[in-house]
């Protein structure tokens, strides 16, 4: 007998015909005896409507009140499924975050999880009992609720499989496994067996979308078996995620081409040279809980230099309204230029710590599409770029036939 935690995304539970689909699944594995805790996104599709109400009423909604509607979501897929599953003879209690006592930071929209109370779900599964929890939703310290941001419930599920110890966590999905890119993009890319915990951080957190980063983070971190696993599929032992191994390392030097569109560039110039301007820059875009990604400061020329760092589009404007209005006047810069048509590729794998050349190869298989690269940014397993956003596509493309990621790997 194992404990399972299976989370089910929102394309597998986007209608009750698919939810019913689910509840077979689930009452399966109860039937072989193991113990399953499951935990649900919202409908697919919800969470933007959700968005969108409330943006009908206030152009930028109050965070804490915008958490408070778009964690309804999840709370009707695990009604449902408790019931789908007693229609079929199965013992089942839902609970939303805040009952689990998922407690998080009160970053809203964007919580973090803090500690997970998990003795009323052991108390559950010891009474026979399939535990269904609401994902990407908790509450603070005072009571309020919380959201862990797109794609929380990934990191819900890592999250509790965690505090559970659980044998596995599978996070099933509309697709069967981690690929080596983007199948809608690329037709030939492949299905990976298994993927580092390195490799499959890397990959989310350059674009691709299977997986939320931080459900990565704290699977890795906690040592938690992670598998994905399509919702449509009866059989397939997708892609496991697990630790680096040497035989890895001989096998394949890129695992994956990662992307994202969603990136936009800025670029403030004529910045006083001096220490401390780094800070004076990015602390106030920090302080707004603005992420930034790459980050580039140019040498040194007659005491000024130029600044540039790419945040998500979304956080575009808000930046620039930032840097023009609390950052050039205190720093004294003589303007702030931007772009958010800009797009990020990155070639991903931990054999590069033991092949050299995958840079120049990448930047000569580019430069033949007449590709020009804005930024570069290196770590000891990746190297991404910026290119502008109509060549993403083709990037993709060739980066995947120039490192052989449509062969099968022996």
């Amino acid at each position: 007998m194992a404990l399972i935690v299976q989370k089910y995304g929102g394309t597998s539970v986007g209608s009750t015909e698919r939810i019913k689909n689910v509840a077979r699944r689930v009452a399966n594995f109860k039937a072989k005896g193991h113990q399953v805790v499951v935990v649900l996104s919202a409908m697919s599709g919800e969470t933007n409507r959700l968005i969108g109400l409330a943006r009908e009423i206030q152009q930028n909604p109050d965070p804490r009140e915008l958490d408070v509607i778009i964690s309804t979501g999840e709370q009707v897929t695990i009604g449902l499924l408790a019931m789908a599953l007693k229609e079929l003879g199965v013992n089942a209690k839902s609970y939303t975050g805040a009952q689990v006592k998922i407690l998080t930071d009160d970053a809203y929209t964007k919580a973090r999880i803090v500690s997970i109370d998990e003795q009323s779900i052991r108390a559950d599964l010891a009474n026979d009992c399939v535990v269904i929890v609401a994902g990407f939703q908790g509450m603070d310290k005072d009571g309020n609720i919380t959201t862990l941001g797109r794609g929380g419930s990934d990191t819900t599920g890592v999250a509790i499989a965690a505090a559970l110890r659980a044998d596995e966590c599978q996070i099933y999905t509309d697709v069967d496994g981690v690929y080596t890119t983007d199948p809608r993009m690329v037709p030939e890319a492949r299905r990976l067996k298994t993927i580092t915990f390195e490799e499959m951080l890397e990959m989310a957190s350059l674009g691709s979308k299977v997986l939320q980063i931080r459900s990565v983070e704290f699977a890795g971190k906690y040592k938690v078996k992670l598998r994905v696993l399509s919702s449509f599929e009866e059989e397939g032992e997708g892609t496991l995620i697990t630790f680096e191994d040497e035989d890895k390392m001989e096998q394949a030097i890129i695992s994956g081409i990662a992307f994202n569109r969603d990136e936009a560039k800025v670029n403030v110039l004529g910045v006083p040279d001096k220490p401390g301007i780094a800070y004076q820059i990015l602390g106030p875009v920090s302080d707004a809980n603005i992420d930034v990604d790459m980050i580039i400061q140019n040498v040194g020329v007659d005491g000024t230099t130029d600044f540039s760092f790419t945040v998500h589009r979304n956080e575009f404007s808000r930046t620039m309204d930032i840097l023009n209005n609390e950052v050039l006047p205190h720093i004294g810069a003589r303007k702030v230029i931007g772009d958010n048509k800009a797009a990020k590729v990155s070639v991903v794998g931990v054999g590069m710590r033991s092949h050299v050349g995958i840079a120049s190869k990448m930047f000569r298989t580019l430069a033949e599409e007449g590709i020009n690269i804005q930024m570069i940014s290196t770590s000891e397993i990746k190297i991404s770029v910026v290119i502008d956003e109509k060549y993403l596509e083709l990037a993709v493309r060739i980066l995947h036939k120039a490192f052989d990621l449509d062969q099968e790997v022996a």
